[in-house]
């Protein structure tokens, strides 16, 4: 009888993916792929001489041995990061070299990249085959294949280093996030914020505290974290200006101090990435990065982030001067300057008078179920699909977690997707994503439906309240699901190309940004926006407000962003002007064309920048706003017909089913993108829905 928790191909039971059972069977699994491995390489070989190759004897066994290394060590990658302990995290960390070594091995195996060249050589494939082969030709290039034995040496250690690294930069920042902490007792102390978050603080002081009895939300203790529902909510609510700064210079300065410090461990991966690329024969790290993206080229990226970043600037400059006066005419002291941590407080408060809207008061409209409900309905009217809940059916890895099947209109099952909504910040890292569980595969004997993960950290159900959402919360969750449909409704067969893999990097969130949209078309959202306890809908009026509320201080929100990725970029490109100058100082010189008030000296954010120095986007920070353009233009088609035209938008719809969901990345993003708008793409759509046009 089989008792290995590792059955490829099948939704992982993760009750049983305990520390001892993966300390003790990943190891067996590894050793199966090695033998698998030696074996295709073997089989390869004898076909190379014997000049018989094909594509079932070349790609199919290579993809199959991938794919179980990806599904196994894809589930002990998603606990590490949504079930996170002591235990797993040394287990990740025992196994990770072992795993870049493998990637390494695949990667510059000779047999394997002389048969693909030969492949490719010999054969006249159609389109998909042809830009498949192409990327994992390229993609043993980037690991290294065509270099000397000590240059691969040395490209193998970076590799290994790199890894640990980027896993060491995330666990400080989780372990800075965990550590820092404040116990209030004033009531004063908490002036100024909702019941909901009050709550919330109340329930983690008493589990602190490990305290009898029930929990006093109105007289307190209540304890201040810096999880992200805590930290946002007491920025923007909380009267009390210095414990505003206090959080503040907590939450930009994680992970820069003692012995979970960062500072280093960036400068050590800005280093190695440098010194990888230059091994591969590349000038800077973001030219290595630049090279499978659709920019293709840095001056691409930079003409981009320019014709954004002028237009925000001036905006931003407009926004916080009308902060500044109002701020001034109603109590902040007049020889005073506005602070980071007074940007949110002032900014709610001048949102309330100019738009009246009180974004806090309108969460009991959007309760999670209903959410879910509306935003299915709209998958269902755009995409010809039906979204079923199915939890009983499905091993979870906790109690919250849902789990629901997509049907297509014969109602036959095509794929099915995990949801974990809510932020547990002692056992979740921050943030939001989706990940992929298993792959479309329909290649020989395999029949296996996508199935996908989608995890954000929104607000938790408390006693007698349901998950009440703010409205980005449930921006985030359109977003997130986005990429899920990528993922789920590809018609690709070969798993190398469906969903979202061989999707260039910028142009991977073109979805997840188009689902975003909707939350700011009126009947989407009146559709779903019903009072938890009063079933009544939101107002027109309060989303008036809300679509007013897109635009507001917009510039500075646009240009927050183009911060981050014009430091990205810079920091992995221009190698001669960084020369001598920490991340740090880099990063601050940017910020006087990036930022209307310069980061303060505590601010150390690049510590806690997981995106590029413990995400997958390094040099490619700017892809947010990339397909930002993409998804604006192509959004745009459906403003352009008539959005409350049933027919029109149902046509539309299948459309972008049939080319930007369905295609994945069996062709080049621009050619999906130019079959759905019938033309390139153009960036006015998104300036206009930035409200940023009134500023060039």
């Amino acid at each position: 009888m089989d008792t290995s928790i590792f059955k490829y191909g099948e939704l992982p039971d993760f009750k049983k993916f305990t520390p001892s059972n993966i300390s003790e069977q990943f190891p067996l699994v590894l050793e199966n792929i090695a033998e698998d491995f030696k074996n295709i390489e073997k089989n390869l070989s004898n076909s190379l001489i014997q000049n018989d190759l094909n594509w079932d004897k070349v790609i199919n066994p290579l993809n199959e041995v991938n794919e179980i290394l990806r599904w196994s060590w894809g589930v002990i990658s998603h606990l590490n990061a949504v079930n996170n302990s002591e235990n797993l995290r040394d287990i990740y960390s025992k196994f990770l070299p072992e795993i870049i070594s493998f990637s390494n091995k695949f990667g510059q195996s000779k047999v394997i990249y002389n048969s693909l060249v030969k492949l490719k050589e010999t054969n006249n494939f159609d389109q998909i085959k042809n830009r498949i082969l192409d990327k994992q030709i390229l993609d043993m290039q980037h690991r290294g294949i065509s270099l000397q034995k000590n240059d691969q040496d040395e490209f193998n250690n970076i590799s290994e280093k790199l890894g640990k690294l980027s896993t060491d930069f995330s666990n400080n920042v989780l372990d800075a996030t965990n550590k820092w902490f404040l116990i209030l007792n004033k009531k004063s102390e908490v002036d100024g914020l909702p019941e909901r978050v009050l709550e919330l603080m109340a329930i983690s002081a008493h589990n602190h505290l490990k305290k009898d009895g029930d929990v006093d939300i109105k007289n307190g203790p209540w304890k201040l974290s810096l999880d992200i529902p805590t930290y946002t909510s007491f920025m923007t609510y909380a009267t009390d200006r210095i414990f505003r700064e206090k959080l503040y210079k907590a939450y930009v300065g994680r992970a820069s101090q003692g012995e979970k410090n960062n500072s280093q461990i960036i400068e050590e991966i800005l280093s190695l990435r440098t010194k990888q690329a230059n091994l591969l024969g590349y000038k800077s790290w973001a030219e290595l990065s630049l090279s499978t993206k659709m920019a293709k080229e840095i001056k691409n990226v930079e003409n981009l982030l320019e014709e954004l970043r002028e237009p925000a600037f001036k905006t931003a400059k407009i926004e916080l001067e009308t902060l500044d006066k109002f701020s001034k005419a109603n109590g902040f002291p007049k020889f005073q300057n506005i602070e980071p941590w007074d940007i949110s407080y002032w900014s709610e408060l001048l949102r309330k008078e100019k738009l009246n809207l009180d974004q806090e008061s309108l969460r009991p409209w959007f309760p999670l179920n209903d959410v879910l409900k509306g935003l299915f309905k709209l998958s269902e009217k755009l995409f010809e699909i039906k979204v079923v809940e199915v939890t009983d059916e499905a091993p979870l890895w906790n109690e919250d977690v849902l789990f629901f099947n997509i049907l297509n209109k014969k109602n036959n099952k095509i794929a099915s997707f995990y949801l974990d909504p809510y932020s547990r910040p002692e056992s979740k890292r921050g943030g939001a994503w989706m990940d992929e569980c298993l792959n479309k595969n329909h290649v020989g004997k395999n029949n296996t439906l996508p199935v996908a993960y989608l995890v954000c950290n929104q607000t938790p159900p408390s006693k007698d309240k349901p998950s009440l959402m703010s409205f980005e919360e449930v921006q985030t969750l359109f977003h997130e699901f986005g990429h899920g449909l990528q993922h789920m409704l590809t018609t690709v067969n070969f798993p190398q190309a469906s969903g979202i893999n061989n999707v260039e990097w910028d142009a991977v969130e073109l979805p997840s940004q188009f689902m975003e949209n909707w939350c700011f078309h009126k009947n989407t959202l009146l559709n779903i926006a019903k009072h938890y306890k009063t079933g009544e809908k939101l107002s027109d009026e309060n989303f008036e407000k809300l679509l007013k509320n897109r635009t507001f201080n917009c510039g500075m929100a646009t240009l927050r962003q183009l911060h981050f990725a014009i430091t990205d970029l810079r920091l992995h490109s221009n190698i001669d002007k960084n020369e001598g100058k920490t991340a740090d100082e880099i990063r601050r010189e940017i910020a006087k064309l990036t930022t209307v008030i310069a980061p303060i000296e505590e601010d150390k954010f690049l510590c806690c920048f997981s995106h590029i120095f413990a995400g997958g986007y390094s040099a490619g920070y700017y892809s947010y706003k990339w397909a930002e353009v993409l998804s604006a233009d192509a959004f745009s088609m459906f403003e352009e017909a008539d959005l409350e035209n049933s027919e029109d938008l149902k046509l539309i719809g299948k459309k972008f089913k049939d080319t930007i969901l369905s295609l994945g990345g069996s062709l080049p993003p621009l050619d999906i993108f130019k079959l759905f708008r019938g033309r390139e793409p153009q960036t006015d759509s998104l300036i206009r829905h930035l409200g940023l046009s009134g500023a060039t």
